[in-house]
């Protein structure tokens, strides 16, 4: 053997220990455990969390700003009760509410923030005040990548992304000398989630799963993922999945939960299915500058409503017409 691939030294580390050990065995033999067996998974989103989620779980929510956000299966979090989350950050309304209601103590982070409209007030005062006790940076790219490594089933995926940056250091990633190049290139782990929450726009009862337009990283959450609950603006025959298999990203032995969930982005978007409710999102941007106004938010928009059923009854037909970009999703 060559000597010189003996033994790879690392040449730099990040500062931060993992949040979420890599158990790539149990999370194999967990996956040997679910059933292949074509079953209806259809139920509410507060029977999905009841079964398949507990306090202090490692949890982490797809996709980017308010597009084709899980928000029905959001709120049935929050009135859950259930809390001490671990989160990997890589989203926009969805954590924040989350924030507001002061359910996560963890977080691997990459960008939460409003967008447009500036830095997320929420998450500034849970850090600020301890309530979030360990912040671990990645870029976006990177903790994709953590997702795809899990979905490899390896300990690590080698990438350049975040090289000579200050997110590297503020990482659990490492940089060593690449044996072939003599390269820096930096290693970054593999990241299983216990409980994973994706939007779709179509979804069988099985769980077979597409998506339109951006498909975000879906494709390797739902495979790094132990449990996955999946919300969707339809529900539809296997024989419509089948007509464009190509579409399906996500297929139904990964999916534990199959949510219907017409509007269930809302105030975000869906691709050709509806808009942004703008004016309800701005609202809400001024609300969570104060804790106060968060609480008053929280307690209209969420907490004081059963279900998404009651949710979409509060937004009423006439609004969500507005917003919409086809008929008949209700």
């Amino acid at each position: 053997m060559n000597q010189d691939l003996k033994c790879i030294p690392i040449v730099q580390e990040g500062e931060a220990d993992l949040i979420q050990s890599i158990d790539l065995n149990g999370f194999r033999e967990h996956n040997r455990k679910k059933t292949k067996a074509l079953k209806d998974k259809r139920m509410t989103e507060e029977e999905a969390i009841e079964k398949f989620v507990k306090s202090g779980d490692y949890i982490g929510f797809e996709l980017y700003g308010t597009v084709r956000c899980p928000m029905s299966l959001t709120r049935a979090l929050v009135r859950s009760g259930k809390t001490d989350f671990r989160l990997a950050g890589q989203g926009v309304h969805e954590l924040d509410l989350l924030f507001g209601a002061n359910m996560i103590r963890e977080i691997d982070l990459t960008y939460i923030g409003l967008e447009v409209y500036g830095i997320s007030a929420n998450l500034r005062r849970r850090v600020e005040s301890g309530d979030i006790t360990k912040v671990v940076e990645w870029s976006n790219a990177g903790i994709t990548w953590r997702f795809k490594a899990a979905s490899m089933g390896i300990p690590f995926i080698p990438a350049r992304t975040m090289l000579g940056t200050d997110t590297l250091r503020k990482s659990s990633a490492k940089v060593i000398e690449d044996p072939y190049t003599g390269e820096k290139v930096a290693l970054l782990p593999a990241l299983i989630l216990d409980v994973g929450f994706i939007h779709v726009n179509r979804a069988d009862k099985y769980g077979n799963c597409q998506i339109d337009g951006i498909s975000g990283f879906a494709f390797e959450m739902a495979r790094a993922s132990k449990n996955l609950i999946i919300s969707a603006e339809e529900i539809v025959d296997t024989d419509e999945i089948r007509k464009h298999p190509d579409r399906t990203i996500i297929p139904y032995y990964l999916v534990d939960a199959v949510v219907h969930a017409p509007y269930g982005s809302w105030p975000g978007e869906m691709s050709s299915y509806y808009e942004r409710d703008e004016p309800h999102y701005k609202m809400f941007i001024e609300k969570q500058k104060t804790q106060e106004g968060t609480d008053e938010y929280m307690k209209e928009w969420v907490y004081d409503l059963p279900d998404h059923k009651a949710l979409l009854e509060k937004i009423g037909k006439e609004n969500l017409k507005k917003i919409s970009l086809k008929e008949d999703l209700i």
